[in-house]
């Protein structure tokens, strides 16, 4: 892949290994962290339903071969798990012949942090990752901005490309975008949407909690992912726009952040609204069977069918909690309270800014704690709050 200046954005992305013979899937497995290490030693699962899965270990060269798994299916009815210690378990749907992945080292110790990692397919040769928020434009040419990084810089290859985000700042906005730097002054082309192959995953602490793929005949040269809001809400916005030309994404999404709170209007069929319904359903008996993980992936996967769906959300938080992912229960407890609605919106408000407080009191951080005890207040009435407040206070001497 050629460039005029330096490629960048360091997003997880896929890269193309070498040919593959009929009826086999070949994978390369790298770090999302550190460019062109090959990971060896990672276990890699093929799962398609109704078939036993076939499980593989990267070789010294990061690869894993599969000879005709599944009869040869290399489409999205079948799942690849990649498993290694220190790292997310990285899940991704096929096809997966001749592509590289890259899988995220644990951010655990980062309870406001989130790393985006952005793979693709051969075309087009070059896809760019933007993270914008009101005085930072992270990407190619701005490598380190304020509390965000670009990880790996790819000039040579399709990447990955991976942006770390330490700490989310209160009160500030956060937009996430890919450029097709290939077209990136043609305007009405699809193939970023038809052709690239792209998926963003999105991490927090050691899970890996959102993979995007770009909807299907959307014309444009930028693909608007995601956006965090002030209170480090999550908002799936999955939109095509085109830029005239490859220097006008970051005032783009900068006028984007500027115009107001984003909003997330996910395109969910009746059927996919259904499944979500079943599967949180599902996730919430197996959470009450003690399955703590096996709920917490039915919940995903009934955000990734519906991304709105509030109680999803709030299970979800509640689940990570019990399993002490800490991190991670704050992000689904922050979108179930802006999910809240209807009736009990206060009630279930009051109680994710509660069980906030309580991530935060655990980590003794008495000053985020308080906030939320008081925000839990705010919505109900609760002994449980008023308690919270006073412990609060007494630590950071305020009695």
């Amino acid at each position: 892949m050629k460039r005029l200046f330096a490629l960048a954005f360091s997003l997880g992305c896929a890269v193309p290994v070498s040919a593959m013979a009929a009826d086999a899937i070949k994978v390369q497995i790298l770090s999302a962290t550190v460019k062109d290490q090959k990971i060896a030693g990672a276990e890699v699962i093929a799962q398609k339903n109704g078939e036993a899965s076939i499980k593989g270990t990267t070789a010294a060269d990061g690869t894993v071969r599969f000879e005709k798994p599944f009869g040869g299916a290399d489409d999205s009815a079948v799942s690849l798990i990649v498993k290694k210690d220190g790292y997310s378990n990285l899940v991704v749907k096929c096809p997966c012949d001749g592509l590289s992945y890259a899988i995220s080292p644990v951010m655990s110790q980062n309870l406001d942090g989130m790393r985006i990692v952005l793979n693709w397919g051969a075309q087009p040769s070059d896809l760019d990752s933007h993270l914008v928020h009101p005085s930072t434009h992270v990407f190619y040419s701005a490598k380190k901005g304020d509390l965000a990084n670009l990880d790996v810089d790819d000039t040579t290859s399709y990447g990955p490309e991976t942006v770390t985000l330490e700490k989310k700042k209160n009160g500030v906005k956060y937009l996430y975008a890919v450029h097709n730097y290939t077209e990136g002054d043609k305007q009405g082309s699809v193939t970023l949407s038809n052709n690239s192959q792209a998926k963003v995953f999105v991490y927090v602490g050691s899970s890996l909690v959102r993979t995007f793929t770009p909807p299907k005949g959307k014309a444009g040269n930028v693909w608007v992912v995601f956006g965090i809001g002030d209170n480090g809400e999550f908002y799936d916005i999955n939109k095509f726009t085109d830029v005239k030309d490859r220097g006008q994404v970051g005032s783009f999404m900068q006028g984007l952040i500027k115009g107001g709170g984003f909003q997330s209007v996910p395109e969910v069929s009746v059927d996919q609204t259904r499944l979500a319904d079943t599967l949180n359903k599902q996730g919430e008996k197996t959470y009450h069977e003690g399955k703590l993980d096996e709920a917490v992936s039915l919940y995903l996967e009934a955000i990734a069918n519906n991304p709105e769906h509030g109680q999803a959300y709030s299970n979800l938080g509640l689940a990570y909690q019990k399993l002490n992912r800490n991190a991670e229960a704050l992000w689904a407890n922050r979108k179930a309270i802006a999910l809240a609605s209807g009736k009990a919106a206060a009630t279930i408000r009051a109680s994710s800014f509660y069980n906030i407080a309580r991530v935060y009191e655990g980590e003794q951080k008495w000053a985020d704690a308080l906030e939320n005890f008081q925000s839990a207040l705010g919505q109900k009435d609760h002994d449980a709050y008023k308690k919270g407040i006073v412990r609060m206070k007494e630590k950071l001497g305020q009695n």
